[in-house]
């Protein structure tokens, strides 16, 4: 369970600054990473204030205050007048490391950051406060090249932190072919391809991502080992499959809509197979903040979405005719929920 952030041994009102200070902190590591700040000290090693303001576009006044808040974050280490990367820094903040997520800070940045700004105004309301929230505008947005790369960058780093976790937590090597509805570039099932030679793909997303998907899926190397299929998932057939996943799709949509998407997914299955379903669920009770905050960014970015639990979605699959569910962790960040189809 996520300890309250104001247990701590402090005055009330300095405990309660603090949090409403918080969105100083995540806007330091934002303008720092824009900046390319972390990049550039992997490129060069230790360097002096005077170093990054020689290479990056840093003024004099303000320059100082911004490495500092760095180095008390813990995302810099100083020593002897230098700055480095903190080990966090180093495999989270540049470009090309195992856990690089600089994809979800530039959409973080551009769109969440500014929604929560509205944050009062959607609780009042309902309604998304960031622009693309319906699937119209959410097409326009994909149909701009620079939009949908930002787009997939999140996307990518999202399915990076959750794919080791997946690789480990189902037993792939009994199945031969995996569909995932709403794979985007196919950064998930590209890398699964990696762990386990034997396995085909499918990913179905809309045609605006097909282009991303023939990139990526080249740059992995299993191209001749996935195929992508354009579509939308409320409208037309998906690829049928031995392992069908929904993941960090669900959220997106209403609990009707959820429902008829995991009765179609379901469907997909092939006898013997399985669906998995993984996103940030809640618990029935206030036991993880940064998930109760994930389920806050679909309110402001989506018309109908939110996170939901666990017992939601085993009983989406229990309505769809599946009598086998079975729940687990995936990481700390999300949840899987997976439904078996019998074999006869």
């Amino acid at each position: 369970m996520t300890e309250p952030a104001l247990s701590v041994q402090e005055p009330a009102s300095a405990a309660v600054k603090r949090l409403a200070n918080g969105f100083c902190h995540a806007k330091l590591l934002l303008a720092a990473d824009e900046l390319g700040i972390f990049a550039d000290l992997h490129r060069h090693g230790p360097s002096t204030q005077a170093d990054l303001m020689d290479r990056l576009p840093l003024h004099p006044r303000g320059a100082r205050e911004l490495l500092y808040g760095l180095v008390l974050l813990g995302l810099l280490e100083f020593q002897d007048g230098s700055y480095t990367n903190s080990a966090a820094a180093a495999a989270a903040l540049v470009p090309g490391a195992a856990e690089y997520i600089g994809g979800f800070l530039r959409r973080a940045d551009r769109v969440l950051y500014p929604a929560w700004q509205n944050l009062a105004e959607a609780l009042t309301s309902g309604k998304p406060q960031a622009p693309g929230a319906g699937p119209e505008a959410f097409r326009a947005m994909l149909s701009e090249p620079r939009q949908r790369e930002q787009y997939v960058k999140m996307m990518d780093s999202a399915s990076g932190l959750v794919v080791g976790h997946l690789a480990d937590a189902f037993d792939w090597g009994a199945h031969r072919h995996v569909a995932d509805i709403g794979g985007c570039s196919g950064n998930l099932v590209g890398h699964l391809l990696r762990r386990h030679t034997s396995l085909q793909a499918t990913v179905f997303d809309l045609p605006e991502l097909a282009g991303s998907f023939a990139e990526h899926s080249a740059a992995l190397g299993v191209a001749d080992r996935v195929g992508f299929r354009a579509g939308d998932f409320f409208t037309d057939p998906l690829p049928e499959a031995d392992v069908v996943i929904l993941g960090h799709v669900l959220h997106n949509w209403s609990a009707d809509e959820r429902e008829f998407l995991v009765a179609k997914a379901y469907g997909a299955v092939r006898p013997g197979g399985a669906l998995l379903i993984y996103d940030a669920m809640l618990d029935d009770r206030p036991t993880n903040l940064a998930r109760v905050l994930v389920s806050l960014n679909m309110l402001l970015v989506t018309e109908e979405g939110s996170e939901y639990t666990m017992g939601e979605a085993s009983a989406w699959l229990g309505a769809a005719g599946c009598h086998d569910v079975r729940v687990q962790a995936l990481g700390i960040a999300d949840t899987l929920v997976a439904g078996y189809k019998p074999a006869v």
